[in-house]
């Protein structure tokens, strides 16, 4: 039984995947509205922001790093794509423009951490300010409206019952993993957050992959910026608020270590849609929409505890079975060496 238990513990995503369905399950008992009818499908469908923001951050957790400029990247982005539809551009140009300015402030973001060796959080932070005023000027701080039908329209377009934007953001996920689970390229990713210094001692490029992450994350933040008007039609002044919060309290709880080297793109994503699960079931527990923020602060700090005393236990339990397998080694080698001597 004790096995089973480490077992579940050390296979974070299936583990957080068990605790979801439990937390829907007593939601839905309390109110039986949230599981009812298309409450279900219009969750996965409102987790895609959220998924998409979760696979670019993960790359960079994975480097031992963090990114808190991407609700700001999503921002801007989601104000540059809203003007350029009002101005009447293809989504030819759109996408590849809105895609290519995220990457560009990701590597901005990576230069800095990587060629001037400022620490990632103080570096994203710096970016959010100068990305969140960056969006204010180009908007002058008015919403951007008048979304042109035909693009609010392709976020219901579905393809055997399923949307595009949960289409795309399952091609991502696919796309991400094969990237580190069958690439050499992505298997440094991990090399780089587990022992940096040993990375770079055996040739891995760790500037070029440390950079790689924050690119992939400013160009997520972008695709998220995409789906955000997509969705909901018009952009705010205040588009991206917060996000950086979510999406690292998303990532860890779907078993992404702070400390780097660990978790898993999916595991990023079931901590994306359990973290979406619990904000959007505050509205059917009726729980004011202003505790959202402090709800996410709280579960970000108990995550983060909580996965630094998980670490320490499976380390201190894989440091005694690997002493007791060391001690049955030696004592079965006296064995042998007593029974040649007689």
């Amino acid at each position: 039984m004790r096995n089973l238990a480490l077992w579940l513990l050390k296979a974070r995503e299936l583990s957080i995947a068990l605790l979801m369905v439990a937390y829907i399950l007593v939601v839905g008992a309390i109110n039986h509205d949230f599981i009812v009818g298309n409450s279900l499908s219009l969750l996965v469908k409102a987790s895609v922001i959220l998924i998409v923001l979760a696979i670019g951050q993960s790359f960079v957790l994975f480097t031992s790093n963090i990114d808190v400029s991407v609700g700001s990247i999503m921002g801007l982005s989601a104000a540059v794509c809203g003007v350029l539809l009002t101005d009447g551009h293809s989504l030819l140009v759109i996408v590849p423009i809105v895609i290519l300015l995220g990457a560009g402030i990701g590597l901005l973001n990576g230069l800095g951490v990587t060629i001037y060796r400022i620490p990632s959080i103080i570096m994203t932070l710096g970016m959010l300010g100068v990305v969140r005023g960056s969006m204010l000027l180009y908007t002058k701080g008015m919403w951007i409206e008048d979304i042109p039908n035909y693009y609010k329209k392709l976020s219901s377009l579905k393809f055997i019952g399923i949307t595009l934007p949960v289409w795309i953001t399952i091609f991502l996920l696919v796309l991400a993993t094969l990237l580190l689970k069958k690439t050499r390229a992505g298997q440094y990713f991990y090399a780089v957050g587990d022992n940096i210094e040993g990375a770079r001692l055996v040739g891995i490029p760790v500037i070029k992959i440390t950079v790689a992450g924050f690119i992939l994350s400013g160009a997520s933040a972008s695709i998220a910026g995409l789906f955000f008007v997509m969705n909901i039609g018009f952009v705010p002044n205040q588009t991206g608020n917060g996000m950086e919060l979510q999406v690292i309290a998303a990532a860890v709880l779907g078993g992404v270590s702070l400390s780097g080297g660990l978790g898993s793109i999916f595991g990023a994503a079931i901590g994306a849609i359990f973290f979406t699960t619990i904000n959007n079931s505050l509205i059917f527990l009726k729980i004011p929409s202003y505790y959202n923020s402090a709800i996410s602060g709280l579960l970000l700090l108990i995550i983060v505890v909580g996965d630094s005393k998980l670490q320490k236990y499976l380390r201190d339990k894989s440091l005694k079975q690997r002493e007791i397998e060391l001690m049955k080694l030696q004592t079965a080698q006296g064995g042998v060496e007593g029974a040649t001597k007689d």
